[in-house]
């Protein structure tokens, strides 16, 4: 049976918990094979002031939020869907401290690994330029999803992404099996590791000195086709 692995997208109050921000919103898509099993998406009242820069580029506003769930009950649902499933989110940096953030306000830990999808994107299509969730959804001709900053459609946007990405592990780079572990030695490399990483990935990781030769000679016959 594939793995699960849950994208998650949060909209906020302001760029860090550190800072006074909270998350006003939430969305989850659950992916399994790269198909989606399931969505759950809620808006959070934490008492948090939301600013009208925010309401102008989210449209949530501080009646939504002040109507819905408490914030505590919110992450206590969605730590129950995501329990022992790794996340993914589009710039995991940001999303990853409200995760952690959020649940520890609701005394629930956070143990879960995150990939994230900017950091794959930029080493598999370097050319895209900017990497922001819209343009690569722009790039890779990705079906829309609704509304941009609003958290499940942006979760869905990423899941798309990610299935994409990993699609063309297995189409384009010959990764057999893309799942979330070689996913997170993906976005570890420097990008000048990249291409050899994923010669060795096609070659069959762990054959040894017989995956070397093959690296190898893929490399001398890219180097003689430039």
């Amino acid at each position: 049976m594939p793995h699960r692995i849950a994208v998650l997208d949060f909209e906020t109050t302001g760029m860090a918990p550190g800072e006074g921000a909270r998350a006003t919103e939430l969305g989850l898509v659950l992916l399994e094979g790269g198909r989606v099993v399931e969505r759950f998406q809620s808006l959070m009242r934490s008492g948090a002031w939301v600013s009208p820069f925010i309401t102008q580029l989210t449209g949530i506003t501080q009646a939504m939020v002040d109507a819905a769930p408490p914030a505590a009950e919110v992450m206590r649902e969605a730590a129950r869907l995501v329990q022992g499933v790794p996340l993914v989110a589009h710039n995991a940096a940001f999303d990853r401290k409200f995760w952690q953030h959020e649940l520890a306000l609701a005394g629930l830990a956070a143990p879960q690994p995150f990939v994230c999808t900017v950091l794959l994107a930029r080493r598999l299509y370097p050319q895209a330029g900017s990497h922001s969730l819209g343009n690569l959804a722009t790039y890779l001709q990705l079906p829309a999803t609704g509304r941009a900053h609003r958290a499940l459609a942006d979760a869905e946007m990423a899941a798309a992404l990610l299935t994409r990405i990993q699609h063309d592990l297995r189409t384009r780079w010959s990764v057999a099996q893309p799942d979330f572990g070689t996913l997170q030695q993906l976005q570890r490399l420097a990008r000048p590791a990249v291409q050899r990483w994923l010669l060795r990935q096609a070659a069959g990781e762990g054959a040894g000195a017989g995956a070397d030769e093959a690296v190898d000679a893929a490399e001398k016959m890219s180097k003689s086709r430039t």
